[in-house]
């Protein structure tokens, strides 16, 4: 089933599986994380829902709008799209149907209704078992040399090239080319980036999270996007 959530980082741990593997689990908290808005091909030319997430004392006036507008009175920090439409093949798409009920606006996924405003559970879309991709910021490292941000081996420690263990070696040709070549890996800043991990098991789920085997990019505290792909059962 197409799953969607917003959550932060929580604790990193481990646990042991039914036949006694040690598994190294990150906590992901998703309480409270709400459903904002619904996008329709029809009126913006792509399928997407938007969710909010976490709690703030003062928010602009248009989001302040826009969340009174969905019957959110919370603050919420963070706002972020995910597009459904990337998610699901083009021949199910007709399995994501708008609904209206009593002037409440929502979508069903898979007979699952969820309305505008409604605070969504990580029971609702996911369950144990599931593979989920993370994406979040990861930590940034500073400016760091070519060992430690790009693995490079170092230069021997003999043969007159002491000073040289950690140093990046050659970094172009004489008068042809003349120049360094663009994208050449060297020092510099490292960290910071959007970073994606890939089909990592749902260990469990839980009222106010989620538990998955791995580890997750980003600080304790970081804003994490958990998406996982539609599938019939």
């Amino acid at each position: 089933m197409l799953g969607f959530l917003l959550g932060e980082k929580s604790t990193q741990s481990q646990t042991f599986n039914e036949v006694g593997e040690r598994w190294p689990t990150t906590f992901i908290k998703t309480g409270p994380c709400y459903l904002v808005e619904i996008k329709w091909p029809d009126q913006n030319n792509y399928l997407a829902v938007q969710l909010g997430f976490g709690q703030t004392k003062n928010i602009k006036k248009p989001v302040k709008g826009n969340l009174l507008r969905a019957g959110i009175k919370t603050p919420l920090r963070f706002l972020r799209e995910f597009r459904i439409d990337k998610l699901i093949p083009k021949g199910q798409l007709n399995l994501i149907k708008p609904i209206n009920d009593g002037g409440k606006k929502g979508l069903t996924i898979d007979e699952i209704k969820i309305f505008i405003g409604d605070e969504i559970k990580p029971a609702t879309l996911f369950k144990k078992g599931d593979k989920v991709n993370i994406s979040g910021i990861s930590k940034g490292k500073g400016f760091q040399g070519v060992v430690k941000r790009h693995h490079f081996k170092g230069g021997p420690r003999t043969h007159g090239q002491s000073d040289r263990e950690r140093g990046p070696g050659s970094i172009g040709q004489t008068t042809t080319p003349g120049r360094v070549y663009k994208g050449k890996r060297m020092a510099g800043r490292m960290g910071g980036d959007r970073v994606t991990v890939k089909n990592l098991k749902v260990v469990e789920v839980r009222e106010d999270g989620l538990l998955v085997k791995g580890l997750v990019p980003g600080a304790k505290g970081a804003l994490l996007e958990i998406r996982n792909k539609f599938f019939t059962s």
